[in-house]
């Protein structure tokens, strides 16, 4: 299986917004990301969905270029689909588009986004008695507050994206003894202060 960190990146356009700014359709997206080729009734189970919502929703993606087929996993009728990109980037001009619709899947989108962070993060509390001491070490919830300008922001995001990135050269071999996939969340924004 291509891990999605390997795959490519694809940017989010006006029209692939519209295609991909639903709930459904992310949590789908999501989880052929992570676990791979899957059915829609696989994804339904998975997921709480009816088949046919899922089976609607992929075809959806699949329309906007987001999911395949994957023709060698199906057997008969079967139906197996499979993510055709690791993620997409986020152009912030898509959140000033002059057409309101695009506008507000956008807004939709990144709020959704904001969501699914929350629940990974949430999963990971509930979980972490699971994991072992050398992962709940590893594990890290940091915040930090800072005078910035926007300048600086910028310059401080785009040194943590290069920082993570360096880190996908060092992906240790399958076989490599308690390697997991690891998430990595990060936050810059203002906030006002009383």
């Amino acid at each position: 299986m291509n891990e999605p960190w390997t795959q490519p990146v694809r940017p989010l356009d006006a029209r692939s917004l519209r295609g991909l700014a639903h709930p459904l359709r992310m949590q789908l997206l999501t989880a052929l990301r992570r676990s791979g080729p899957a059915t829609a009734s696989q994804l339904a189970s998975k997921l709480g969905e009816s088949s046919g919502a899922t089976s609607y929703h992929l075809r959806q993606l699949a329309a906007h270029g987001f999911v395949e087929d994957a023709p060698e996993r199906g057997k008969g009728r079967e139906r197996w689909w499979r993510a055709t990109h690791g993620g997409v980037t986020f152009d912030e001009t898509l959140l000033k588009d002059p057409d309101p619709e695009v506008r507000g899947a956008a807004d939709l989108f990144l709020h959704e986004i904001a969501n699914h962070r929350t629940q990974e993060l949430a999963t990971w509390l509930g979980t972490r008695n699971d994991w072992s001491e050398e992962w709940a070490r590893a594990s890290d919830m940091s915040d930090y507050t800072l005078r910035l300008t926007p300048e600086l922001a910028l310059d401080l995001g785009k040194k943590m994206h290069e920082l993570v990135k360096s880190y996908q050269a060092l992906t240790p071999d399958d076989g490599t003894p308690d390697t997991e996939v690891v998430r990595v969340h990060m936050h810059v924004f203002p906030t006002r202060t009383d």
